[in-house]
């Protein structure tokens, strides 16, 4: 299938495709020999491309990453008060990858990346459905009443946020605190906290280990792979 030039750039994972319309621009990118000055090309995968005397790696290929992220690490690329991000934790030697949503400084679990910026469009858009689940300890414990009302979706301050598969976990109380699961299909900013402050409960601890059909599984804190290739290429043709 012909794609632009751009794209297919940006899908190996050398940079935006904004870049790489410069890249082409400044003569830097070769096509079957000869040297494109216009991004206003597509190309298939029989097309051989070049970049910067580097035939294109990963050509149609799009690469799907996972981060146990800590608490304490911000999902930016640079921080202004130079604290920890979460792309500082990725060794220098793999490719350019964009995030695939975010999570807050305090929240830890799974974080997702990939070489492709429109997977990373599709997978966080509302209408793609696609599940994340969390764990969550919360101090109290939420009755019944409360649960329903998230199940059902709420609105807070003109926010409207859908409804939530949630339960309590059985034998998860720590003192004063309980755990439960939760499952949403939005992930609005800081939706979970503000949730459940809404219903007088504060979040204390908070891991997402679901994103899709991408789990978080053994991965230590800190580290990072890529998931099997069979994998991802079923869920890129199961969200078309």
């Amino acid at each position: 299938m012909a794609e632009r030039i751009a794209k297919r750039i940006a899908n190996a994972g050398l940079c935006s495709r904004r870049e790489a319309e410069r890249w082409i621009e400044d003569g830097r990118v070769e096509v079957n020999g000869e040297i494109i000055s216009s991004p206003a090309l597509n190309v298939s995968a029989e097309d051989k491309v070049i970049v910067d005397g580097t035939a294109l790696p990963g050509v149609g290929q799009v690469r799907i990453f996972r981060m146990h992220k800590p608490a304490g690490f911000l999902c930016t690329n640079d921080d202004p008060q130079g604290r920890p991000t979460v792309f500082q934790l990725i060794p220098k030697h793999f490719p350019r990858m964009i995030m695939i949503g975010r999570l807050d400084l305090n929240s830890e679990g799974l974080l997702l990346f990939t070489t492709s910026g429109d997977v990373a469009k599709k997978m966080m858009l509302p209408d793609t459905g696609l599940e994340r689940t969390y764990r969550i300890r919360v101090f109290g414990t939420p009755d019944e009443r409360a649960l329903e009302k998230m199940r059902k979706g709420v609105t807070i301050e003109g926010m409207t946020y859908r409804p939530w598969k949630i339960s309590v976990d059985k034998n998860q109380a720590e003192g004063k605190n309980t755990w439960l699961t939760a499952t949403i299909t939005e992930g609005k900013n800081r939706e979970i906290r503000k949730v459940m402050e809404h219903f007088d409960f504060t979040v204390n601890r908070l891991l997402r280990t679901d994103y899709g059909p991408f789990e978080l599984g053994p991965l230590k804190r800190m580290e990072l792979n890529e998931f099997p290739r069979n994998k991802v290429d079923k869920f890129l043709e199961e969200i078309g």
